[in-house]
């Protein structure tokens, strides 16, 4: 930002505050994530952990009705998926907890929401 002082008829610079990197101290940061066919993620994360989240049986589920997550039943909404501050999360505010996934996936290569 360039300020001009009218009476001294000289230019001010006044810097922008630097946006400090932002280092990821834990594994469990998503860094990467795709949507698949069927209701299914691909993921990665900041140490390198990668697997699948298949969420089908959980949004067939009665118990989705009504709630963030039942707009994901639709192929098109649920393309829409993105990283968000290291977890993954679609436009209209629903989210899934990094933590968790990185724990099944950690352990098993996939985490099956049920």
């Amino acid at each position: 930002m360039v300020l001009r002082n009218e009476t001294c008829a000289k230019l001010i610079v006044v810097a922008k505050p630097a946006i400090p990197y932002i280092q990821h101290t834990v594994a469990w940061r998503v860094t990467s994530v795709a949507a698949l066919p069927d209701a299914r993620l691909r993921v990665t994360f900041v140490d390198g952990t990668a697997g699948e989240v298949h969420m089908r049986s959980f949004l067939s589920n009665p118990k989705v009705n009504g709630t963030v997550f039942e707009p994901l039943r639709d192929a098109a909404v649920f393309a829409q998926v993105q990283v968000v501050l290291g977890a993954v999360q679609w436009p209209n505010g629903a989210d899934l907890a990094p933590d968790a996934m990185y724990d099944a996936i950690r352990e098993h290569g996939v985490w099956v929401l049920d």
